[in-house]
């Protein structure tokens, strides 16, 4: 326990306890899947496990610091395991080399607590977020794109969920893949610290408000909205057609 020592000067035994039982999901080993992972793991949490069906690109590497060049070609997956298991060998790593979808979920998902969303598609964030309220999984939302990023929370059935928020958005449309690391660590960093105080229960979560970052202004702010009685997803409190 003295690696985490600070923690627990913080946090307290019983808090850290609760970390190393902890079981996150990570979906996405990239960009904000990277800082995630080095948070999650710093912190202790016992049980990870990663999905990600992409290998190691040169061009990751601007981002993605727990890959390094002498992996470009390696899974994402099998890079991040080797990364944790160097930084902290205490830690239980599952890897899923896998494009997740709704044939496959289940067997991925219902062996974890939490569920990070660290994907870089609308059309998998959609997908996830409606695994999440299926599974009955919080689901902590992050997405970046040019030097601006944004993180709210999601609780099952309970809180908005990512439909709410945006009913109209077009599952197919690009994200961009322009990208600076400072902007991908913060708004990771504030992904990890919900996951935090879901594993540990406290705190006050972005539950039905959006924080966004605007890294050209140096400006973070809090955008309020509701659960939405007519979403198509939550709003029965089952998936609807595609799952």
């Amino acid at each position: 326990m003295e690696r985490y020592r600070r923690n627990i000067e913080l946090l307290g035994n019983d808090a850290q306890e609760k970390i190393l039982k902890a079981k996150v999901l990570i979906a996405g080993a990239g960009g904000l899947g990277s800082t995630v992972i080095a948070n999650l793991a710093s912190l202790g949490v016992g049980n990870i496990g990663i999905i990600d069906c992409d290998t190691v690109e040169i061009s990751n590497l601007n981002r993605q610091y727990i890959h390094s060049a002498r992996k470009v070609g390696q899974k994402k997956t099998e890079s991040a395991k080797e990364w944790i298991n160097l930084y902290n060998h205490f830690i239980n790593v599952k890897c899923f080399d896998i494009k997740l979808d709704c044939t496959n979920y289940e067997a991925v998902v219902n062996d974890y607590d939490i569920i990070a969303d660290c994907f870089d598609s609308y059309k998998s964030k959609f997908l996830l977020n409606e695994i999440a309220l299926k599974t009955n999984k919080p689901l902590v939302h992050a997405g970046v794109s040019g030097f601006s990023g944004q993180v709210f929370t999601i609780i099952p059935h309970k809180t908005a969920c990512l439909r709410c928020l945006l009913p109209d958005a077009d599952e197919d449309e690009n994200i961009t893949e322009g990208v600076i690391s400072p902007v991908v660590s913060t708004i990771a960093s504030i992904q990890a610290g919900e996951l935090l105080k879901i594993i540990i229960n406290t705190g006050e979560l972005l539950t039905n408000q959006l924080l966004t970052f605007d890294a050209l202004k140096t400006e973070f702010k809090k955008i309020k909205f509701e659960k939405n009685i007519n979403c198509p997803v939550c709003k029965e409190g089952e998936i609807y057609e595609n799952l």
